[in-house]
């Protein structure tokens, strides 16, 4: 059976919940997250707070839920590489082409909501508690992905998981490397540049005296 483009009801969910991100977005930028309230979410699109839940738990899944989107194009995108190339190279190759396609769509990660996302981490206690969780999931899920392009059991074999965690760290050092020292480049760019010193070996030898 085919299945056909989303019905109108499906398309009006969908602008729903996408204007419900935005709100709380622009709310926790201009307020803080602690200091917004779901009624001020729901206000601001016109809804009410029960509409507000049938769509997020609460204030912390509106950030995990884009978080969470993140890691599935990328994994939609890991799908698609050639079944012989390396897994690294795989999972490269994977996120930039996503980060490229947000740049090209206008949703870059450089925008004011990818910024957004990154200071409510940092500042968030809950926010940051709930990230480190959904990180955790995912980097399994990443191994898990990992060890079948390879041919292994991520329980017995270390590798899918030590690739999935090394993997996660360079996009986290591009971001960090972007919001604190190098704001003019793109993270699309400072994520190949982390890739690819992975790729190098990071044995590096010790300074001489």
């Amino acid at each position: 059976m085919t299945v056909g483009a989303p019905g109108l009801r499906e398309r009006k969910k969908q602008r729903t919940r996408e204007a419900l991100i935005d709100a709380a977005l622009d709310l926790f930028g201009n307020k803080g997250f602690e200091a917004t309230t779901v009624d001020e979410i729901a206000d601001a699109v016109e809804v009410s707070s029960r509409t507000f839940f049938r769509y997020f738990a609460s204030k912390e899944d509106v950030v995990i839920s884009l978080m969470a989107q993140q890691w599935a194009d990328i994994y939609d995108e890991l799908d698609r590489r050639p079944a012989d190339e390396p897994v690294l190279t795989a999972l490269w190759r994977a996120c930039l082409i996503v980060l490229r396609v947000y740049e090209a769509d206008g949703m870059s990660p450089n925008s004011s909501k990818f910024a957004c996302l990154a200071q409510l981490v940092q500042d968030s206690p809950s926010v940051l508690a709930r990230s480190l969780e959904l990180c955790s999931q995912q980097n399994d899920a990443l191994a898990r992905r990992l060890a079948q392009r390879m041919g292994v059991d991520p329980i017995t074999d270390p590798r899918p998981g030590l690739v999935a965690a090394v993997g996660a760290t360079a996009l986290q050092v591009a971001i960090r490397a972007w919001r604190e020292h190098e704001p003019d480049k793109r993270v699309s760019e400072l994520a190949d540049r982390a890739f690819e010193l992975l790729q190098g070996g990071i044995n590096y030898p010790a300074a001489t005296a």
